[in-house]
């Protein structure tokens, strides 16, 4: 590889320099590993590393932005493509590909020649290997998880079995359940529990569809790995998991004993993340049941619409949920809860008051809130350290940093217990009783005295993490003969440096390196005492600093420190290994404080927020799913007001059983619409995760699922249209929402014509009118929907009781200049005109496009300005459209072609002969056409 390339940042290429024998051996080898097109191999050649073949190219391509970076190993037929990669550029590798990508995995491989080995590999689930790399400067905001699915069909019902696995808090799961064709449930599961990597038998039973599923977990941006259905075996399930789980074996047997199909699955992850190879877990995991109706259901549509997690191209941390509301202080543990707070909103309205509570405690004592950030602060990544340890890693230092961090937890305490409002008793019961319970002394007190006892604790100042002689007798020996030598060298240069005629601190230095213990002088001192020093002393090197030598006495003394230092070293690296074995005994104790602090951390976090804001947050009174309404006065997008430069617009929104709690909401584009769905979307979900809400004042009926079909993002690199998708996600809602969802739907059916989208927009509308019956805003162009809050019974029909109403974005055209101006209210009544003209000229249209768009338009609506509606809409709605159909005329035409419909397809035909289905069916027309004399919807459907 040429010298001469250089990176994007402007580091030079490392030179990857093989000779013809070497790259010949090294290519052999190359080409007879197994072909895995996730895999990114990396070779290690100790100052930097390379990568060849297609992985090369994807290097260059993905991370140098430039071809150039390719060089040719080898000769021309045999050869491969190559690049090389510096160690800074190796570790932005690994994080991206563990850390933010999902359709890659990591090889590491040490060796030379021909002669290769496996020493490393890393999924986006299993980032273990490469923890060191991927943290050594950054925290850990994340615990990845791997789920194992077995979908099943028994009795013409689609089950599935799922397991998971958090291999950083040493966790498993299980989880089985009836699952619809859109495995809507399976991706909730997805999101709640912010999976990185799936596992899934690659031969299911063939009559599953398992498009829909594949889909599912491509959405929540989730790496699949298939795997042979014989790795999903229950066989000594229950024997492997005596080995690993923390406890008796019993309580496991009656866990194992609930569930049938998600046992397989548990099996397979097992074996893919090869626990039992690892003695390190064995009694360190914990297991659990794990039920899908304890948090608020989310799939991706709701996660992105919602703005919850952070995006790469965020142009400030304010723009995603997470990073706005991310006012941790502990570092890593507290970000780690969060972002599973947000995907796990409760459901359980005392839990939710519970959190409230405190928040509030936190919000009204400016004492206490300051008091724990400071003391937070302070406290270092419990959890990720308490995995260190149990990696068994020969370094003292995470357990100086638990013993330090815990330490603290008493100060933490005090802050706490100077409290005396009226949440004490909580705090009591939430954080003091846990915090006093594991801090006794037969549990942290005993990891204490080991510490103080083992660990030279003055040398920390210094930087050291060593082992007190005290501790050990035959480290103490160790430690007299090290100090006698080093006095007998410090005497020596004392001596030396009065035989020479010079300063010994000034002058004369005494340096420890690579030749050991050595003298160093100037250049201009040693043409002092040069004759002295060539006849008694052995120069070692003469450099710009200085000349170092020695002598035999210095040789003979730094031989033998060097001696003792080795072999303190050893015996101290034995007495280092009880202690961090030791250490990890105490895991659980370390695990509740991890839970304790974060807990505490995320909910004055809250309060930081609720506080810090220019318009305070509120506390929204929460109601259970069954009564109650939801009502958010005065409500901000949280996201958007916190933007520089942004005056954001409040407005109301009053979802009430009977009234209003289905809402059709129209206007211009640019309007507001959007916005505002979202925004009561984000405040239903903040209050369920217990936070306060940017609201004047707000009442929330606890809801189970958000769903939300927001946005036109095309999906045509997987080959699914903006239209496809729409549905899919309109399917989702249709199959997956309950009377307790909240249903946020922005310009549906606007991926099709007119008449096909409007069809499907008015029959979605209806069934979640009538069928599923849940809270619903319903942002859209189809104003001919509003007729929906119109409608009157009739003969056909039996009208909702749920409450339809209509809202607009408010907007004034005026008079004389027909200038748009957007208002960013919402407010009652329907807007039955289109300002797309408007909003072109917004956007600086050519004055003859405008002008041919408006006499198209006129010569299609007949304009005028009486209100097709009777309707409380204000005037700066603008002038009324008058609508070929009156509202009485679809809704009423709409349920006679429904009824047409349903008898035509009641029909028996497989029992009639031909004559008389045609007899009955000309007779349903003939009633058809009858019923559409005095209904013009109703001839034009005809």
């Amino acid at each position: 590889m040429d010298g001469d390339d250089f990176t994007p940042e402007g580091g030079k290429l490392p030179e990857l320099k093989l000779d013809a024998r070497q790259a010949q051996g090294f290519i052999s080898f190359f080409k007879k590993l197994p072909q895995d097109p996730r895999a990114v191999r990396l070779f290690d050649r100790r100052d930097y590393y390379t990568v060849h073949g297609e992985n090369a190219t994807f290097i260059a391509r993905t991370y140098y932005h430039t071809m150039s970076a390719l060089r040719q190993l080898g000769s021309s037929s045999e050869g491969i493509s190559s690049a090389s990669v510096s160690k800074a550029m190796f570790e932005t590798i690994a994080r991206n590909i563990l850390l933010e990508r999902t359709d890659r995995t990591l090889e590491l491989y040490e060796g030379s020649g021909s002669s290769w080995r496996l020493t490393k590999s890393g999924t986006p689930g299993n980032i273990s290997s490469f923890e060191d790399i991927l943290f050594a400067n950054n925290d850990m905001q994340d615990s990845p998880i791997i789920v194992a699915l077995f979908p099943v069909f028994r009795e013409s019902q689609l089950y599935v079995g799922l397991s998971f696995l958090d291999m950083t808090n040493r966790k498993l799961g299980l989880a089985e359940f009836p699952e619809d064709s859109q495995f809507t449930n399976v991706e909730s599961a997805l999101v709640a529990l912010g999976c990185k990597e799936c596992l899934l038998p690659a031969d299911c039973e063939k009559f599953i569809d398992l498009n829909p599923l594949q889909s599912a977990i491509r959405n929540c941006n989730v790496l699949l790995t298939e795997k042979k259905k014989a790795d999903f075996k229950s066989r000594d399930l229950a024997q492997d998991l005596g080995r690993i789980i923390r406890g008796s074996v019993e309580p496991v047997r009656d866990l194992l004993s609930q569930f049938d199909y998600a046992l397989g699955a548990l099996g397979a992850l097992i074996s893919y993340a090869e626990l039992l190879a690892d003695d390190t877990n064995y009694g360190n995991y914990t297991i659990e049941k794990y039920n899908l109706n304890c948090y608020m259901r989310l799939d991706s549509a709701a996660v992105r619409a919602l703005n919850i997690a952070e995006g790469k191209t965020d142009a400030n941390k304010n723009f995603s949920l997470f990073g706005l509301m991310n006012r941790t202080c502990t570092v890593g543990m507290g970000k780690r809860l969060l972002n599973r707070w947000l995907k796990q909103p409760l459901l359980d309205v005392n839990e939710i008051n519970n959190r409230l509570d405190m928040v509030q405690a936190i919000v009204e004592d400016p004492e206490l809130r300051q008091g724990l950030r400071q003391q937070l602060k302070r406290i270092s990544d419990i959890g990720r350290l308490t995995h260190s340890l149990r990696k068994k890693s020969t370094n003292l230092q995470p357990v100086v940093k638990l013993y330090q961090s815990c330490s603290r937890i008493s100060i933490v305490k005090g802050v706490l217990q100077q409290y005396n409002g009226q949440f004490s008793t909580l705090i009591r019961t939430k954080f003091l009783d846990p915090l006093e319970e594991w801090m006794t002394e037969n549990r942290f007190g005993r990891f204490a005295s080991l510490v103080e006892t083992a660990i030279d604790l003055d040398q920390l100042d210094n930087g050291e993490y060593r082992i007190s002689p005290l501790y050990s007798s035959d480290l103490a020996v160790l430690k007299d003969e090290l100090s006698v030598v080093e006095d007998h060298i410090n005497n020596l240069h004392m001596h030396t440096a009065n035989d020479l005629d010079l300063s010994a601190d000034k002058h004369l230095k005494l340096e420890k390196g690579p030749f050991g213990h050595v003298f160093r002088i100037s250049k201009k001192e040693e043409q002092k005492v040069r004759k002295k020093l060539t006849s008694n002393y052995i120069i070692i090197e003469t450099r710009k600093d200085g000349v170092k030598f020695t002598s035999p006495k210095l040789k003979k003394l730094g031989d033998q420190y060097q001696a003792l230092l080795s072999e303190y070293t050893s015996c101290q690296k034995k007495v280092v290994d009880d202690v961090v074995r030791v250490s990890g005994t105490f895991s659980e104790v370390f695990e509740n404080f991890a839970a304790v602090l974060s807990e505490l951390d995320v909910l004055q976090s809250f309060a930081d927020l609720a506080t810090s804001c220019p318009v305070p947050y509120v506390r929204p009174d929460i109601t259970a799913s069954d009564e109650g309404d939801i009502i958010l006065q005065g409500s901000r997008h949280p996201c958007l007001e916190a933007q520089d430069g942004v005056y954001f617009i409040p407005n109301d929104c009053t979802l009430v059983r009977g009234k209003s709690w289905f809402q059709i909401i129209t206007g211009p584009n640019m309007g507001g619409k959007s916005t505002f769905i979202r925004q009561v979307g984000v405040n239903v979900l903040m209050a369920q995760v217990g936070s306060f809400v940017p609201c004047d004042q707000a009442s929330v009926s606890v809801r189970d699922c958000i769903f939300a079909r927001v946005g036109a993002g095309d999906c045509q690199l997987r080959g699914v249209s903006t239209f496809m998708q729409e549905m899919l996600e309109t399917a989702s809602i249709l199959k997956g929402a309950t009377d307790k969802s909240l249903i946020i739907i922005d310009e549906l059916g606007r991926g099709t014509s007119t008449y096909d989208g409007f069809g499907l927009a008015w029959a979605i509308c209806e069934h979640l009118v009538e069928v599923t019956r849940a809270p619903t805003l319903f942002a859209t162009h189809f104003h001919e929907l509003t007729a929906l809050a119109h409608r009157n019974d009739d003969e056909h029909r039996h009208v909702s009781d749920i409450g339809i109403s209509n809202y607009h974005v408010g907007a004034h055209i005026d008079p004389s200049s027909r200038k748009l101006t957007m208002l960013y209210k919402v407010e009652p009544g329907a807007c039955d005109q289109s300002f797309g003209i408007h909003v072109a000229e917004f956007a600086n249209f050519p004055q003859a496009v405008v002008a041919l768009a408006k006499i198209k338009a006129a010569e299609l609506e007949d304009f005028s300005t009486t209100p097709a509606f009777s309707d409380n809409s204000k005037d700066e709605v603008g002038s009324k459209r008058k609508r070929v159909f009156s509202p009485d005329d679809v809704t009423r035409g709409a349920a006679r072609a429904r009824l047409f419909l349903e008898e035509m397809a009641a029909l028996p035909i497989d029992e009639m002969d031909g004559s008389k289905t045609m007899e009955i069916a000309t007779k349903l027309k003939a009633d058809l056409q009858k019923d559409a004399a005095d209904n013009p919807w109703l001839q034009q459907f005809v």
